[in-house]
């Protein structure tokens, strides 16, 4: 784990906090993610699509990322890609990444962040670090970075 975020993981996790921000505005969960090639070029975007009550609640930011980037790129090209997220990715999300194979994640809120806002009944605690740990492929998490202004998305919309 790095000790403090490049500012080029800081312009990516803005973007993503961005990303959140629509997807709040959409009606669904706040929270986006775009992943990073190796050259700091965005390839793909993603932002939350869980819409409640009807909505499909595996449409996480980070796992619909993945499912993108997974169709487009080789494993070796994206042990070499970034996901940035605006919140530690849920244990569904950590499992996508470690399949999709990216080789590593920056967040920015981390889950105990998240339970200000939400109560501790809307997410599972099981860190992202503590998930990815268990597979055999080698994946750096950064995080949790500017965790107030992440947290801002999240203001008054697990009570509304």
């Amino acid at each position: 784990m790095t000790q403090s975020a490049t500012e080029q993981d800081l312009i990516f996790l803005k973007q993503a906090i961005e990303l959140a921000l629509a997807a709040k505005a959409h009606g669904a969960h706040p929270f986006g993610s775009l992943v990073v090639d190796e050259h700091g070029q965005v390839i793909v975007t993603a932002r939350n699509n869980a819409v409640p009550p009807k909505g499909d609640p595996t449409q996480h930011a980070e796992r619909l990322a993945c499912a993108k980037v997974g169709k487009l790129f080789s494993p070796a090209v994206l042990a070499r890609c970034t996901l940035y997220t605006s919140t530690e990715p849920c244990p569904m999300c950590a499992g996508a990444i470690y399949w999709t194979g990216i080789g590593r994640v920056v967040y920015a809120l981390s889950q105990e962040g998240l339970f200000r806002y939400t109560g501790t009944d809307e997410a599972m605690h099981l860190p992202c670090r503590e998930v990815l740990s268990h597979g055999q492929k080698q994946i750096q998490v950064d995080g949790p970075f500017i965790e107030e202004e992440a947290g801002q998305v999240h203001e008054g919309f697990w009570t509304s």
